[in-house]
């Protein structure tokens, strides 16, 4: 039994070594590019994603999408020289009727949030621009402030998942940038 653990983690560990994972925040040690933890972590990259100021946001989502980067990438406030900047463009949501009664009426609905953003820094112009989405769905009951309930953690939930997978997207850039340099030292 302990033989079978011992074979499924050791074929997982070469199975995600050679589909070119590599951590994201953890220092490159060796100059082979082998990657090696030994309990530190590269803090470069918060400190260049620290130097993010966040723009655009005019809608109730965007604003919620734009607080989460905030608390992400800017714990101790907004930069005041940035050096880079984050511009978002408006959310686009589409919902979709589900579940129809016989009188074609929904009990549930689909909403997918598309949202647009770029990266630009000062001196060298646009660095990334990419484009996210989820869906998302609740339930149409028949109290209509439940249903306004369930609209607003969608959306909050949703704002969460959106900032979190470009504030990802946003690391790898800088984790490509250094690693392309070939020493782990500079940035």
């Amino acid at each position: 039994m302990l033989y079978k653990k011992i074979c499924i983690l050791a074929f997982l560990i070469c199975a995600l070594s050679s589909c070119g994972f590599e951590p994201l925040y953890v220092e490159k040690t060796s100059g082979n590019h082998l990657w090696y933890y030994n309990n530190k972590f590269d803090t470069n990259i918060v400190q260049e994603m620290a130097q993010i100021k966040i723009e655009g946001a005019t809608d109730r989502i965007g604003q919620l999408v734009k607080n989460e980067l905030m608390d992400t990438l800017n714990p101790y406030g907004t930069p005041k020289n940035a050096k880079y900047f984050l511009k978002l463009e408006p959310v686009n949501s589409r919902v979709t009727e589900q579940a129809l009664r016989n009188d074609i009426t929904a009990t549930r609905e689909k909403i997918k949030y598309t949202l647009a953003y770029s990266l630009w820094d000062r001196e060298s112009g646009q660095l990334v621009n990419g484009q996210t989405f989820i869906f998302l769905s609740y339930d149409l009951l028949d109290n209509p402030y439940s249903t306004t309930i369930d609209k607003k953690k969608v959306e909050k939930d949703g704002a969460k998942i959106l900032a979190n997978d470009i504030s990802i997207r946003i690391g790898a850039y800088f984790h490509s940038v250094k690693t392309k340099r070939g020493n782990p030292d500079e940035f």
